[in-house]
């Protein structure tokens, strides 16, 4: 038996930190969405003990973690835990996302394993519960496990339905640098942000980025500080034909644009790989529906 599981990039259309709990976690207000860019998790059934095999263009980057602690194997121990599943079988992690680049994508990992196991083990875990064992494993993993745009708050276990988005066509890229999220909050020294008002829904995408630049992403501010390539990624998407907005997704390093169209996005993207070097580039369009 094989099943796979599609793990998208989560991308923060804005992101403002709104308070802090005592506990020292941040409370946030972001709409996250979902682009076509994904990694992909295959199971494998069989009697050995379960484990873990990184591949794909950014599996190198995750071989020097020791595999126990891997986001996807946490996911695994914990969804078995307390059930009968045994914890058997082969797992292969194709990782094409860059790694601590502000899309999600160890948090996607965690959220596709989940899912995929509940699957294999035919476990039949409510959604509840899966949501629960998501927020345990980190603050983006509930909304990952969801997969479709949706309005988070609180310190990402509060979802709410996401205004309507026209299709729209999406541009990421990463300059290669790795940033550290507590190094940017750390960094961030600015006034709290107050929660956004919304739409019920946007008509078309002008629309939508002429409201989204009212917003802001208060992470940016300290994360090009701590990155200047940010800074660069950003001007230089800014500048491309058709973009209507150009941001920073989480906490970096990765950058976004929005466009018309996805065809619009990809003639972007050609622009960029004759001057990008070393950049990592995707073209694609928003996920509209959860799969």
């Amino acid at each position: 038996m094989s099943l796979t599981e599609t793990a998208h990039a989560k991308i923060n259309l804005y992101l403002h930190v709104t308070g802090k709990r005592p506990d020292g976690y941040h409370l946030l207000d972001s709409l996250a969405v979902f682009s076509d860019a994904a990694d992909r998790l295959t199971y494998e059934a069989s009697d050995a003990p379960l484990n873990l095999t990184l591949a794909g263009p950014f599996g190198d980057k995750l071989a020097s973690e020791a595999s126990d602690d891997n986001l996807v194997m946490r996911a695994a121990r914990l969804l078995a835990d307390g059930t009968d599943a045994r914890l058997r079988g082969r797992l292969v992690l194709e990782k094409n996302l860059p790694v601590a680049s502000g899309i999600g994508g160890g948090s996607a990992d965690a959220a596709a394993t989940l899912r995929l196991l509940d699957r294999a083990w035919n476990l039949n875990t409510s959604r509840a519960r899966l949501l629960d064992l998501a927020e345990k494993l980190g603050a983006d993993v509930p909304v990952c496990l969801v997969q479709r745009a949706t309005r988070m708050r609180g310190i990402g276990e509060q979802l709410d339905p996401a205004p309507d988005l026209p299709p729209c066509g999406l541009l990421l890229v990463n300059s290669g640098d790795a940033v550290s999220t507590p190094a940017v909050f750390k960094a961030r020294n600015a006034a709290f942000s107050p929660d956004a008002t919304l739409p019920d829904s946007w008509p078309d995408v002008a629309t939508m980025a002429h409201d989204l630049a009212r917003l802001s992403n208060d992470l940016e501010p300290p994360a090009r500080a701590l990155c200047p390539n940010i800074s660069l990624v950003l001007d230089t998407i800014a500048a491309l034909p058709g973009c209507r907005l150009a941001r920073m997704s989480g906490s970096g390093a990765t950058c976004f644009g929005l466009f018309d169209t996805a065809q619009a996005a990809q003639k972007a993207a050609e622009i960029l790989h004759k001057h990008a070097g070393q950049w990592w580039i995707h073209a694609g369009s928003l996920l509209q529906t959860a799969l």
